[in-house]
């Protein structure tokens, strides 16, 4: 579905999906932080998690090898092992501010919630908007 796009879409995409994520989650942090300052905190280190997250798949993916037919599995075994690690990293975080502090970790994840929501609804609209192009 996505595949059918132009090459200047995506980088649009995720231009538009990390400036929304940070207009959501400066209103998340407003919100939160009337409830806990340190949930307010989380809220920030989870939308920025989610961020660097997209930077390092956006680097990772630009490094791929194309080789003649590159074949789906092949793809998958180069990002899947960095994917995996970054993933675990996340939730290791998001783990750690849950013990250190209930709100912190409840802000971390709520952060991270709103990058995902946000990304999904930016997508929609791409592939609502995709048989105008």
């Amino acid at each position: 579905m996505l595949e059918n796009l132009s090459p200047s879409t995506l980088p649009r995409l995720l231009r538009r999906t990390v400036l929304s994520a940070l207009a959501a989650g400066a209103v998340g942090f407003v919100i939160a932080v009337m409830i806990n300052p340190l949930a307010g905190l989380g809220v920030v280190l989870g939308v920025a998690l989610a961020i660097v997250n997209l930077r390092f798949l956006d680097s990772q993916v630009a490094k791929i090898e194309i080789r003649g037919q590159q074949s789906t599995k092949a793809v998958r075994r180069q990002l899947g092992g960095k994917t995996l690690s970054r993933m675990v990293l996340m939730t290791m975080i998001a783990l750690g501010g849950l013990w250190l502090d209930t709100a912190l970790g409840i802000g971390i994840v709520a952060g991270l919630v709103i990058y995902q929501i946000v990304f999904v609804i930016n997508v929609m609209s791409v592939v609502a908007n995709q048989g105008d192009m």
